[in-house]
């Protein structure tokens, strides 16, 4: 299943396109801001495919049949550009427990690059429901090694990727190794560079948000 926000009227293609522009990436508050929106849109989104149970509230004047959640998903992110993001997921499922991966591209003398992964962080995630933030989904391997490694380690009951923008080839890569994920993205951009950035895309979703790396 992909859900694609580019397709629907939303007031959160706004915060996409707030995001995307070269002037207002120059505030990197808002920058932030705008991702930690995204995440709230796609956690509203993702709450309407979760299991829920009647729960009887009992007000100042009766009581009022309720429909809660069963039980609120783990929210994972890759850091540090996922942070916000993981963020806006956290404002909605705010009794969420959470997961950090550090995963980076090691580049060699080539060009090429490898994905590196040194630290996860994580709760059990026996029988969870798993939301994996990270703001771009370029060739989506290290989404797919964050993914299995965590696989691997715990019987996730569902898994769900959230990225802001995201590649034709990413999708693909995604699908093609994880086919049981759901994947909730802003927008899906044709093009990367050599180098694997998105094109348009938005840049460096980190740099954006935090200030240039050395």
């Amino acid at each position: 299943m992909i859900f694609d926000l580019s397709k629907i009227k939303s007031i959160a293609n706004t915060f996409i396109s707030e995001m995307r522009d070269e002037n207002i990436q120059k505030d990197s508050m808002r920058f932030r801001k705008n991702l930690e929106r995204v995440g709230e849109f796609f956690a509203y989104e993702i709450s309407k495919s979760l299991p829920y149970t009647t729960r009887e509230v009992t007000t100042p004047l009766g009581v009022s049949p309720c429909e809660v959640l069963v039980q609120q998903p783990v929210l994972a992110t890759i850091l540090r550009a996922g942070l916000p993001l993981q963020q806006g997921l956290l404002n909605i499922f705010d009794k969420s427990e959470c997961c950090f991966i550090s995963a980076y591209r090691k580049v060699k003398k080539s060009g090429d690059f490898v994905i590196q992964m040194d630290y996860i962080s994580s709760p059990d995630l026996d029988g969870k429901v798993l939301i994996m933030a990270d703001p771009m989904l370029a060739t989506g391997q290290s989404m797919v090694m964050c993914c299995k490694e965590l696989l691997n380690r715990y019987k996730i009951a569902e898994l769900h990727i959230v990225a802001a923008i995201a590649s034709t080839e990413g999708v693909a890569h995604v699908r093609a190794n994880l086919p049981k994920a759901k994947l909730w993205l802003g927008a899906i951009d044709e093009e990367m560079t050599s180098k694997s950035y998105i094109v348009p895309g938005l840049g460096d979703a980190g740099d954006l948000a935090y200030g240039e790396k050395v």
